[in-house]
């Protein structure tokens, strides 16, 4: 059997410095807005998507490669996190000019890309 200690290490230390980073663009995120929620979401491959909702109902997203960083990094930070991004949860989100359009764009055959 091969001593797979070595090829671990970057892995882990990979993941420690991706938690720290990650929990201190939550912690900016939620000073920013007067305290934030989350919701962590598996997205396949390319990781775990982590919502977080102000409490002034700004939004935004992170990207974790994991879903135990992601965890990690809202544990570190702080922040509540939701099962499902459903009720009262969801409510707290607003949106704005911007966001309809888009979306209004999308269903109505637009390009989503437009600004």
């Amino acid at each position: 059997m091969a001593d797979t200690t070595q090829a671990e290490r970057p892995t882990e230390k990979s993941a420690t410095r991706r938690t720290a980073k990650l929990a201190k663009q939550i912690t900016a995120f939620a000073g920013a807005h007067g305290g934030a929620e989350g919701q962590l979401a598996y997205i396949g491959q390319r990781g775990t998507r982590i919502v977080l909702v102000g409490d002034d109902g700004a939004w935004g997203d992170l990207v974790a490669p994991t879903y135990d960083v992601a965890k990690a990094a809202t544990e570190k930070a702080g922040i509540t996190v939701h099962e499902d991004f459903d009720g009262e949860f969801a409510a707290k989100v607003e949106t704005g000019p911007y966001e309809w359009k888009r979306m209004a764009g999308i269903q109505l055959g637009g390009s989503p890309n437009k600004r």
